[in-house]
């Protein structure tokens, strides 16, 4: 594949080992949220990984991967263009459960722990005891405790409305059952010095029937952005904007990996390197454009690389766009370098995108419209990246 590009792109000067090599240092250095589950094995985690990234439960397991021996890492969308991490240590709460191994692994490539407990469940002591070991490690690290399940505190019935929960997870009046009100009462009280944020939440399957089958959920998102260092919160709410609104399983693929490489591109437009230049971005949109082929089972040609190389201004679009966004983004330097390559790798990924989906159902796509398409979206990368900064900072 990068053979092919480079016949295509002239000019380059980088090998496909050494163009793999920067690609996987920019990874290292993308801000790619990285979330710590602890909890019991069916406590909620993975409903929570469901609820954050939209994907199957089948999904979800087939990405996972062994990390430590007590533990398994799921990238989303997948280990090749990671856009969010999850870390999901399984042994918590066992007596044989020793956190020393996923501290060395995790604490430091972690930004924020997620802690799921059922909020009936308070034969917590080894999970408590597990916790505080690894906050001590680093108390600045935030934690999340999701107290799950709710519904077990009232059977047979659905959850109550109004959602009696405020924003901080604080019950606004007494209509929940008493026993519910004592369990989180209890759990509060056991968690106060280990957890910066306590967030009820039911996350269910809609066969299970509740009417409202994210219960908490959106209480969830608000506290994950809260807790997340800010470069992170970008992500996640780019994220949200551009995948939430998603119906097709193959859409939300395709913008999940748009969205991770117009992160990267961003990244390598960025970082002040003399080897980060237009052929490593060029890369990783050649590298985009074969994974959203893939993604849609079509073959990217020669002939349809012409075609949007075409509505994308050729070899030199990277520079045109570079120049043309300077004129319109009110940033100097590497912020504004940064926001012209995520806005150009969107662009080319969302005109991709958009090829391949009209193929799929039949249709021939014209050069002018494929020249239409990129060009709103080559300002609607720009909208993105400069909305989701502003909202991150103002977070």
């Amino acid at each position: 594949m990068f053979e092919r590009w480079k016949r295509w792109w002239h000019g380059t000067e980088l090998s496909e080992a050494e163009f793999e090599k920067q690609r996987a240092d920019l990874v290292a250095a993308a801000p790619i949220p990285t979330f710590w589950l602890l909890g019991k094995t069916g406590s909620g985690k993975s409903s929570i990984i469901r609820y954050l990234t939209g994907v199957e439960k089948v999904e979800i397991g087939s990405g996972y991967r062994p990390q430590t021996q007590t533990s398994h890492r799921y990238d989303f969308p997948d280990a090749i263009d990671p856009l969010v991490t999850f870390l999901d240590t399984r042994g918590l709460g066992e007596a044989s459960y020793d956190p020393t191994e996923d501290l060395a692994a995790f604490s430091e490539s972690s930004q924020l722990i997620i802690l799921t407990v059922r909020v009936m469940d308070h034969a917590l002591d080894e999970l408590v005891s597990s916790l505080r070991t690894i906050r001590k490690a680093a108390p600045e690290r935030p934690v999340l405790l999701a107290l799950t399940c709710l519904h077990e505190a009232y059977p047979g019935e659905d959850h109550p409305q109004p959602d009696p929960f405020g924003a901080e997870g604080v019950a606004a009046d007494s209509t929940l059952p008493e026993g519910l009100v004592r369990s989180l009462a209890a759990q509060r009280e056991r968690f106060a010095e280990l957890a910066d944020v306590i967030v009820p939440i039911d996350l269910t399957r809609l066969e299970e029937g509740f009417d409202e089958p994210d219960f908490g959920g959106p209480r969830l998102k608000q506290a994950t952005l809260k807790l997340m260092p800010q470069a992170y919160r970008q992500t996640l709410l780019q994220m949200e904007d551009l995948i939430g609104s998603q119906k097709s399983l193959l859409q939300k693929r395709s913008r999940a990996t748009i969205l991770a490489a117009s992160t990267l591109s961003a990244t390598a437009a960025a970082v002040p390197l003399p080897w980060v230049d237009i052929p490593v971005v060029l890369g990783i949109q050649t590298h985009l454009a074969y994974r959203i082929a893939g993604i849609y089972g079509q073959e990217l040609t020669a002939s349809r690389w012409a075609q949007m190389t075409g509505a994308a201004g050729g070899r030199i679009a990277l520079r045109m766009a570079v120049r043309e966004l300077l004129k319109v983004i009110p940033w100097l330097g590497m912020a504004a370098n940064a926001a012209a390559a995520f806005a150009y790798t969107y662009a080319t990924g969302m005109a991709w995108d958009w090829y391949f989906a009209e193929v799929r159902k039949g249709h021939v796509p014209r050069s002018e419209q494929m020249q239409d398409v990129f060009q709103e979206q080559l300002a609607r990368g720009a909208t993105l990246w400069q909305t989701s900064e502003e909202q991150a900072g103002a977070e």
